[in-house]
């Protein structure tokens, strides 16, 4: 039988799940991985995920870690994202799983300049894309996501199947490098696990990623090359053996792993105020956010400006354990311009909320390294003067 939960004992432990602080090493160990988006409004998606959780963090902190240290590298996850890289040998399902697609687009009918940009690299490397001499155009590539560059197209194969790694980044652009110059050799050479083996850990690691996650959670959170039957089976087989556990929040069946319901007895609501990333964990399943927190999100960058409702970019504001107010601002030539601030239906922030507020604001102006801060009109006193007082 499942455990059944109330939606208060649920968001008190997503709070608690989610919104402990620690050291950027830890949270990164935490989350397994953190979605990259190349949109830079406010920092990009994952610099936004880890300033939820790691004090005094800044933007672009995690690149000695990636580039440096060699602690977490780019790979495909849940899209383009960063991951462990200890995690190396687990996650070269992906590969197998990218390889016949990119096998049969690219790799294939171009054999012939594979080993024309291998060599290249090897001798020359690390390069971006354009910095390759070997660039042929394909004309019936114009307009596609990687564009008319075979060369690109061929890297991009390249990295999806596991034979070049991102070595470094160039104004967002990746840098690409030999795996075999990268990977360190005992992950490289490692035993490689089979995929029944790397499916259950992908699936284990979503439930520890998220907390508390459906099994009919859509495709794009789960983001594994398997059918939604096949992926229900491992789940299946995982509550049998006690790695997941069932647990019904008010008429909605999720899955936890036993490890992070044993927290829930201890778990408090977080007197920060928080500014969450559009693709963080903690939104991932939106049908499970509405039904925990009545709280409908849409992100609405793809969407032309006259049909958005809320704004280009819009985080989720996150208190004690509500979404209490959501707001579309961007940084620009120093300044931080604030667009639009919406308190949620039924919020009425007081004292301790405004005081929130004003501390929640202080910590991301340093996060961004923003000079200023620009208010819209029309704000409401007491939300104005919180947001002055926290950018002063």
């Amino acid at each position: 039988m499942p455990l059944n939960l109330s939606k208060a004992d649920a968001r008190r432990l997503l709070a608690a799940h989610h919104f402990r602080e620690a050291d950027l090493e830890s949270v990164l160990s935490r989350l397994g991985s953190v979605q990259y988006d190349p949109l830079n409004p406010v920092g990009r998606n994952h610099d936004l995920v880890l300033q939820a959780r790691v004090p005094k963090y800044q933007v672009d902190d995690w690149q000695t870690l990636a580039y440096e240290d060699r602690f977490i590298y780019d790979a495909w996850d849940k899209q383009a994202s960063l991951v462990l890289m200890q995690d190396w040998p687990l996650r070269r399902v992906y590969h197998d799983w990218h390889r016949a697609r990119w096998h049969e687009k690219v790799l294939k009918p171009h054999k012939k300049a594979v080993p024309i940009v291998l060599a290249e690299l090897r001798e020359r490397g690390p390069l971006t894309s354009t910095e390759f001499e070997h660039q042929p155009h394909m004309k019936n590539w114009e307009g596609s996501w990687y564009g008319p560059k075979l060369t690109k197209n061929i890297l991009r194969a390249l990295w999806h199947t596991g034979e070049v790694v991102t070595h470094s980044r160039r104004k967002g652009h990746h840098v690409y490098d030999l795996a075999e110059r990268v990977i360190p050799e005992d992950l490289l050479n490692a035993k490689v696990p089979s995929e029944s083996e790397s499916l259950e850990w992908l699936i284990k690691l979503r439930h520890r990623a998220v907390g508390l996650l459906r099994p009919n959670a859509s495709w794009e959170v789960w983001s594994l090359d398997v059918k939604a039957a096949e992926r229900k089976r491992v789940i299946t087989k995982l509550v049998n053996r006690g790695e997941l556990v069932p647990a019904e929040v008010e008429g909605v069946l999720f899955h936890a792993l036993p490890e992070t319901l044993e927290t829930l007895d201890s778990a408090q609501p977080t007197d920060r105020m928080i500014f969450v990333a559009p693709l963080d964990q903690f939104m991932w399943d939106r049908k499970a956010v509405a039904h925990l927190y009545d709280f409908d999100y849409i992100w609405e960058v793809y969407k032309p400006e006259k049909d958005r409702k809320w704004g280009y970019y819009v985080l989720p504001v996150f208190y004690q354990d509500r979404l209490v107010a959501r707001f579309d601002s961007r940084l620009k030539d120093g300044i931080w311009n604030l667009y639009k601030w919406y308190w949620e239906a039924g919020v009425t922030p007081d004292a301790d909320m405004l005081n929130a507020l004003e501390r929640a604001v202080s910590r991301f102006k340093i996060y961004l390294g923003a000079e200023k801060l620009k208010l819209p009109s029309g704000m409401d006193k007491l939300t104005k003067d919180a947001w002055r007082a926290g950018a002063k």
